[in-house]
């Protein structure tokens, strides 16, 4: 089955970096785009940004200029830089993919918490 483990998540101060893993498994990966969302307080879960299998790229607006999204297709793992965080970056951070019509069951993803 189709599963994610998400990593790198942790607490960083505004302006700060961090480097989130997707850990992807039961699917070819190299032929698929992997998404990132997040789900930040009292908000509806909301696309990042996007990795297609074809080399391009999507950014929400809010990412654009501080976030790169980037793939290792030998390693089965997306990533996700995120750099000049902000306050309103705090949320839980998730990866998935349209397999099969529609994404999958959610993993657990990873919290990311920007605050002084």
């Amino acid at each position: 089955q189709v599963q994610f483990v998400e990593s790198g998540g942790g607490l960083v101060q505004p302006g700060g970096s961090l480097r989130l893993s997707c850990a992807a498994s039961g699917f070819t990966f190299r032929i698929y785009p992997i998404h990132w969302y997040r789900q930040s307080p009292g908000k509806q879960r909301e696309l990042v940004a996007t990795t297609y299998h074809t080399g391009g790229t999507f950014y929400a607006d809010h990412a654009k200029g501080r976030f790169t999204i980037f793939r290792d297709n030998a390693k089965n793992t997306a990533y996700l830089q995120m750099n000049s965080l902000k306050p309103e970056d705090t949320g839980v951070y998730f990866c998935n993919v349209p397999y099969g019509g529609s994404l999958r069951p959610w993993g657990r993803g990873t919290q990311v918490t920007v605050s002084s």
